[in-house]
């Protein structure tokens, strides 16, 4: 049995938690737009098009491309979450881990981590210098990161897209707890860039408050207090979600 985590405050058992022998249509149709969004970002600079620009004839047809890819490997069931039935396992047996579920959340690392160090170095040259360069930024320092991420996860070196699913009870509170501090810091971030001008002073508050939010919402991942960040003690059959 893995060792508890003793920096969370809360912790699941696996033998008290319900076992699905079928995902539910609802369930189903409900995480694919996750991954329509997961797959739809992923080209980085044109993500900060649609945000800077809206929408147009290249946005609209790569997301045309990522309904249809995505409706039909959730259709196939290899989309994470939109199988017919879950992936069901002990925490302590070394199983395999399947390859849809390797490259969508190797996607998903390389995002994560992309948008958040580019948004700091944007912040943060804005802060000091007092001009924007994240668009620039973006173009030239994406596919870098993000590639060198997506290289680091085709090798199974990540939480959740390693060749084994047997550490998952404690891989999964990672990956959920880093989408859920920079979900919340961009999102934050966005609407600060609406409400406050752009000023040295103003840049360098929301510098503060997105990796203040990142800080705090790791801890709170970290302490098991957001939805999915609990480690899980292997003992009895438990369903990946």
């Amino acid at each position: 049995m893995s060792e508890v985590d003793t920096s969370s405050y809360y912790v699941e058992f696996d033998k008290d938690r319900a076992i699905r022998y079928r995902n539910k249509l609802y369930y189903r149709f409900l995480h694919w737009p996750i991954w329509i969004f997961v797959f739809f970002i992923a080209p980085g600079p044109l993500t900060f098009t649609l945000f800077e620009s809206g929408l147009n004839t290249q946005i609209l047809l790569w997301l045309i491309i990522v309904v249809v890819g995505t409706g039909s490997a959730g259709l196939w069931g290899f989309l994470p979450g939109v199988e017919p039935a879950p992936y069901i396992i002990r925490f302590t047996e070394d199983r395999p881990n399947p390859i849809y579920r390797r490259i969508c959340y190797t996607t998903a690392w390389g995002e994560i981590i992309a948008f958040a160090l580019l948004n700091i170095a944007g912040l943060s040259w804005a802060a000091i210098t007092g001009e924007w360069r994240l668009q620039q930024m973006y173009e030239i320092g994406y596919f870098p990161i993000a590639g060198t991420v997506w290289c680091i996860g085709a090798v199974g070196l990540l939480p959740r897209v390693k060749r084994s699913t047997k550490n998952e009870g404690h891989e999964r509170r990672y990956f959920y707890g880093s989408v859920w501090a920079v979900t919340i810091a961009q999102s934050t971030l966005g609407l600060l860039w609406k409400l406050l001008p752009q000023t040295q002073i103003t840049d360098a508050v929301k510098l503060i408050v997105f990796l203040g939010i990142l800080v705090l919402v790791g801890q709170l991942s970290r302490w098991g207090m957001l939805p999915r960040t609990r480690p899980i003690v292997p003992g009895e059959l438990a369903v990946l979600d």
